[in-house]
C-alpha cells in the first residue's frame, strides 16, 4: 500500500524555521515524483512545492520560493521540506503527495497522499 507519512510540524514564531519529513512506506519510492500542498483553515489544499523522482528538478510555488526548499533521499525513501523565515500565512496542514506519472501543480496529479502535519505560525 502507498501511504507517505508526515512528521515534523509544530507551533513557532515568525522568522523560525521548520523540516517537514514524508517518510514513504512503499518500495520504488524512488520512480514517483512527489510534492507537498498545504491547506489552511477553510481554504483548498494548495501546491506548495514538487520534486522530480530523481530530486533533479524541483519547482516551487511563488510565494515560498527563496524560503523554502524541497528535497529527496531515495536511499532513506523520504522527502523533506526546509522551511525557513516563516510567515503567520504559511500556518496550514502541510500534505505530502506521491505522482504514479508527472510531477506538477495539479492535485489531481497525486495519487496517494498522507494524513498531514501541522504548522503554526505566530506573529
Amino acid at each position: 500500500q502507498v501511504q507517505p507519512v508526515e512528521s515534523g510540524g509544530g507551533a513557532v514564531q515568525a522568522g523560525d524555521s521548520l523540516t517537514l519529513s514524508c517518510l514513504a512506506s512503499w518500495r520504488s519510492f524512488d520512480m514517483y515524483p512527489m510534492a507537498w500542498f498545504r491547506q489552511a483553515p477553510g481554504k483548498e489544499r494548495d501546491f506548495v512545492a514538487a520534486i522530480s523522482y530523481n530530486g533533479a528538478r524541483t519547482t516551487y510555488k511563488d510565494s515560498v520560493k527563496g524560503r523554502f526548499t524541497i528535497s529527496r533521499d531515495n536511499s532513506k525513501n523520504t522527502m523533506y521540506l526546509q522551511m525557513n523565515s516563516l510567515k503567520p500565512e504559511d500556518t496550514a496542514v502541510y500534505y505530502c503527495g506521491a505522482a504514479i506519472a508527472s510531477m506538477g501543480w495539479h492535485i489531481d496529479q497525486y495519487d496517494y497522499w498522507g494524513q498531514g502535519t501541522p504548522v503554526t505560525v505566530s506573529s
